[in-house]
């Protein structure tokens, strides 16, 4: 946004709270304030509170999951063996339980109604009418294995921090003037003027000789080395090989069916429409009353003209999600509704319009409309379904005993794959160009592109011998075992060979040279005596209006001293050649308020997260941080 913000120092910083804060969500605060010390050596205490071994171990597997999430299985897990990484993760554990000291000093709490609140209010638990979705709810937490204390519990903590990180980002305050002045930063215009020295227009001056090229051969060997390969063919087995070889009878099928009949149930579903006259839970008696009278009215309406249903809930019902198709909720299941709507909706017959209801949403009118009866679905529609689990089944069932053939095969017949390929009835494939580290343009489907895989093909058993590797897991449930076909020694292109290549190199970077020496003596002619000639039209830029000027000159010509006019600027640009820029000429530009506005609260959020991580550090002063250094040179285990 702005040059002298991009290259400030401390904006930096700003990244820490990507991890800082979102983690007590993910952690939760109570394993930070526990008095007791965990299992293990002590490698920093923070308010008399030990960040143990342990701690620290977990920190760092879980930001290397955080990674490998990210990037895939070709991350590299030593990026993360260094002390560095160490010192970083166990700077955050610090921050963690300072901020969780003075959350527990302050005395912060969260009330019952607003955690109630703030469960009710996220995203992707509501349903088309608005009601809250206990059945997703309940699923979510499952599948993140918390039961609903422990999760009220997290909410609760989060929000206690949100608490203490409010107090002091909402007081942070940037004066006017700053802002103004960083306003006209942003705003002012420089005419400029641009005369370019390109590297194309000095090749044919350069003569690249037969020594430059063989000096550059020698020094740059790397860069023509072939590195070592194999072609290698491979078996696999897994889950879906044994799947494939497994037969299902009809009887299975049937018995598979009848004892799982359940799972093939559909329990009654009902469709009901509705009127809804909203009134929070919070409302006043009075605000309640004014709604249950209106609800009672509209009844009044419908028990008089039940065919004017739909019409009345299009007019009236305050629940957006529904009155447009006249009130309509569509089907629903038991638990899909809050509790007092599906009592009453569970009462009716179809057709039948209900009293009054209330709920926590207020007041609703309810008419049902269709009733699904249970039913179990027919076996042929559910016989492939069942054929495939219980072929599943059988194939995860087959596994162990195939795994233990696979391996010991493979490891006493070590001459030939045929044997295992043949007991097994697997299919023996070819892979060629298999690289010692995996391939990060393949996708990591590719089984022979694992690292583990890689490694066990490369060992000096399987690339001198020519053995067969070990059984290698490179998945859950899936091994595959290797032996090489064709092994590739490294090896280094021929000088003769690469001599182009070489002679395009040399003759480009000569031409650069010649155009930067070309350039900068005819910069140091125009500061002695000025002069347009040869120069480009006049350009009007700005840091919000660069137009066509290359992006390494660009911060040049904007921080250049333009206090003498004209200005001028050299500026090598590589491949480009050499430029040399001329300023004629500062303005202050056209205010534009919209920007000033966006780039004000830019400002103070930057100000405000600079004063929360100037806070942070307060707190870390005040819990009294002592670090063991010792520690943190020691070698990382933790994530190997």
């Amino acid at each position: 946004m702005f040059e002298f913000i991009r290259t400030h120092q401390r904006l930096m910083q700003f990244l820490l709270l990507l991890i800082i804060f979102p983690s007590f969500a993910f952690f939760g605060i109570e394993s930070y304030t526990r008095s007791q010390a965990t299992a293990g050596a002590t490698v920093a205490t923070v308010a008399g509170q030990a960040v143990t071994q342990q701690e620290l171990d977990a920190a760092l597997r879980e930001q290397l999951d955080k990674f490998r999430q990210s990037y895939g299985p070709q991350f590299d897990s030593k990026a993360m063996n260094t002390p560095e990484m160490k010192k970083n993760v166990l700077d955050e554990l610090i921050a963690r339980k300072a901020v969780a000291a003075e959350i527990k000093n302050s005395k912060l709490t969260v009330t019952d109604q607003t955690l109630q609140q703030q469960i009710l209010a996220l995203p992707g638990l509501l349903k088309a009418d608005g009601s809250f979705d206990k059945e997703r709810y309940l699923n979510y937490l499952a599948s993140q294995g918390m039961t609903q204390a422990i999760f009220d519990q997290r909410m609760r903590q989060d929000l206690t921090v949100e608490q203490l990180a409010g107090a002091v980002q909402n007081t942070s305050f940037i004066p006017k003037t700053v802002v103004d002045r960083i306003a006209l930063i942003s705003e002012q215009e420089r005419e400029v003027q641009m005369l370019n020295f390109k590297t194309a227009d000095f090749t044919s001056q350069v003569r690249v000789t037969d020594e430059m090229v063989k000096a550059y051969y020698d020094k740059n060997a790397a860069q023509f080395e072939i590195p070592e390969s194999i072609k290698a063919e491979y078996v696999v087995l897994n889950n879906d090989v044994l799947q494939a070889q497994v037969t299902v009878s009809d009887a299975e099928v049937q018995e598979f069916y009848k004892n799982n009949a359940k799972a093939y149930s559909i329990d009654e579903q009902r469709r009901a429409s509705h009127i809804l006259i909203a009134a929070k839970k919070d409302a006043s008696d009075a605000e309640k009353a004014k709604a249950k009278a209106k609800a009672e009215t509209l009844l009044a309406e419908v028990r008089k003209n039940p065919a004017s249903f739909a019409k009345l809930a299009k007019e009236n019902s305050q629940d957006p999600g529904s009155a447009e198709r006249g009130g309509d909720l569509d089907f629903f299941g038991k638990g899909a509704m809050v509790k007092p709507f599906e009592d009453a909706a569970y009462k009716l017959k179809q057709g039948e319009v209900s009293d009054v209801v209330q709920s926590d949403f207020g007041f609703h009118i309810i008419q049902l409309t269709e009733i699904k009866p249970a039913m179990v679905k027919p076996l042929d529609e559910v016989r492939a379904q069942i054929t495939a689990d219980i072929k599943k089944q059988k194939a995860a069932k087959a596994y162990a005993e195939a795994a233990e053939t696979f391996g010991n095969t493979v490891y006493e017949q070590a001459d030939s794959l045929k044997p295992v390929a043949d007991k097994l009835k697997l299919k023996i494939e070819v892979a060629d160009g298999l690289m010692r580290e995996p391939n990060k343009a393949l996708p990591a489907s590719v089984l022979t592109n694992n690292a583990k895989f890689l490694t066990a093909i490369f060992a000096d058993g399987a690339v001198k011998k020519k053995h067969n590797t070990e059984a290698v897991e490179v998945a859950p449930n899936t091994l595959i075992a290797g032996r090489i076909l064709e092994y590739k020694a490294a090896s280094k292109r021929p000088l003769e060979e690469v001599k182009p290549t070489i002679v395009a190199k040399l003759t480009q970077s000569e031409a650069e040279a010649l155009a930067e020496k070309e350039g900068k003596a005819k910069l140091a002619a125009l500061k002695t005596a000025d002069s347009v000639a040869g120069f480009s039209d006049v350009k009007v830029i700005s840091r919000a209006k660069p137009q066509d000027i290359p992006a390494a000159a660009f911060v040049q010509v904007m921080k250049a001293d333009t206090q003498k006019l004209p200005a001028y600027v050299g500026v090598a640009l590589g491949g480009g050649g050499y430029s040399i820029f001329r300023i004629s000429k500062v303005s202050a530009g056209v205010p534009d308020t919209a920007k000033r506005a966006s780039d004000a609260q830019q400002i103070a959020s930057m100000q405000s997260q600079q004063d929360l991580l100037t806070y942070i550090e307060l707190l870390k002063k005040k819990a009294k941080v002592s670090v063991n250094k010792s520690a943190l040179v020691a070698p990382v285990q933790a994530v190997q």
